[in-house]
Formats: structure tokens, sequence, C-alpha cells
């Protein structure tokens, strides 16, 4: 538990022009993706989308330490994503907040 206290939790709160959804998520996807596999200190992506309004999205993010979240907003994939989605992200709100738990199963 010690490790957890260290960790950026954010809830990122995203609102998208309607007319671009697809382009925003593939954009978001491809992001993730790539933060993923080639961040040590991202841990991890969850994206959702309001069933009742797609272009309403929450993202979860967790990241080792500040470090970790500094060294990702710096990365090219992070960069490419923010110029890609200016025009398409119409509102945008970071919620740090504090993980109480997780519970997940086994990978199968």
């Amino acid at each position: 538990m010690a490790q957890q206290k260290t960790q950026i939790v954010r809830l990122a709160k995203i609102q998208v022009d309607p007319a671009q959804l697809d382009k925003y998520n593939a954009a978001l996807k491809l992001q993730m993706e790539t933060a993923v596999r080639l961040e040590h200190g991202v841990l991890t992506y969850y994206a959702v989308a309001d069933k009742t309004n797609p272009a309403h999205i929450t993202i979860l993010e967790i990241y080792a330490d500040t470090a970790a979240y500094k060294l990702h907003i710096e990365t090219p994939h992070f960069k490419k994503y923010k110029e890609a989605v200016q025009h398409i992200v119409t509102a945008l709100e970071l919620v740090d907040v504090t993980l109480i738990g997780a519970a997940t199963k086994p990978a199968m």
C-alpha cells in the first residue's frame, strides 16, 4: 500500500465535438496504447463514454508517481495526441482523486 501513496490517480472529464467523435476516439486509443506500451510509469488507462451522450468521455489515469506523469506529458505521442484533438475537445476537467481500492479478476 505504501507504493499507492505516491501514485498520481486522475480522472479526465472530456467533452468532445460530437461530429468528430470517431476521430477523437482513434487519437485517444492510439495515445493510450502507446503510453502503456512505452512508458514504465503509465500504469493504467480506462476510457469510458456516457451511454446517453458518447461525446462525454471520462478517463481514469494512474501514473507511478509525479515524475512519471511529468515525463508522460512531454512524450512525442502525448504531444501528438494533444495537437490532434485541440480543436475536437470542447471542455476538459482534470480531477485528482485518491484510490481507495481496486479489485480485478486475474487474467485467464
